[in-house]
């Protein structure tokens, strides 16, 4: 993307040919060793995966924050813009529950996103992001919850604590998640944000016992 925070980092003179093939290396390691690594991730994690040198990577980017922070900037503002694009859906559940799946899945698919919304990035300045993606996510809770297609009980921050709550944990109980654990806690979890759709039925009245 040309307007992206990656590019503009990067927009640093004209690179050769050669010099460019390892400014995209370096992106793209960067974002596998995020997605895998999390916040933790270090410049030789990266640099091993490019297969360049550190001073190759220093020579491109200002520094390793300063990357980790365009690449995360970058997908935050994907979401927001998914959330925003939900806002036009005619119907106000399918676009909250397509959001909610997007949202769940690029949280689950990168543990360094998942740090950094989780408050694990603060050196990374990225909380104007983070604030506009809240807004957006607000704006989703209160229209579902206007149509009546959302629980009305329930304030919206409930919602993000709720979605974030479907990526899983490593193991629990000796058992191990598989690729799509999270998408089969996100089904329960939308199934509980949704209005009871009617009471149980009462059960019928006992006939009466003769007294004698």
């Amino acid at each position: 993307m040309p307007d992206s925070a990656v590019a503009a980092l990067l927009a640093q003179g004209r690179p050769r040919a050669d010099a460019q093939r390892n400014v995209e290396r370096l992106v793209a390691a960067t974002r596998e060793a995020l997605d895998e690594l999390g916040l933790a991730v270090t410049t030789r994690d990266i640099a091993q995966r490019a297969g360049v040198g550190l001073g190759t990577l220093y020579r491109r980017v200002p520094s390793l924050d300063a990357l980790l922070a365009a690449i995360l900037t970058d997908t935050i503002d994907e979401m927001t813009e998914r959330a925003a694009h939900a806002l036009d859906s005619p119907d106000a559940w399918q676009g909250f529950a397509e959001f909610a799946e997007s949202y769940v899945q690029l949280r689950a698919s990168s543990c360094g996103l998942h740090d950094a919304l989780s408050g694990r990035g603060e050196r990374l300045d990225l909380e104007p992001r983070i604030t506009r993606l809240r807004r957006a996510m607000r704006q989703l809770v209160q229209r579902a919850q206007k149509a009546g297609v959302l629980r009305s009980d329930l304030d919206w921050r409930d919602v993000p604590f709720a979605l974030a709550t479907a990526i899983p944990p490593g193991h629990t109980i000796g058992l191990v998640p598989g690729d799509d654990q999270w998408r089969r806690n996100l089904r329960i979890i939308l199934d509980g944000l949704r209005p009871a759709r009617s009471l149980a039925p009462e059960a019928p009245a006992a006939p009466a016992v003769p007294s004698d």
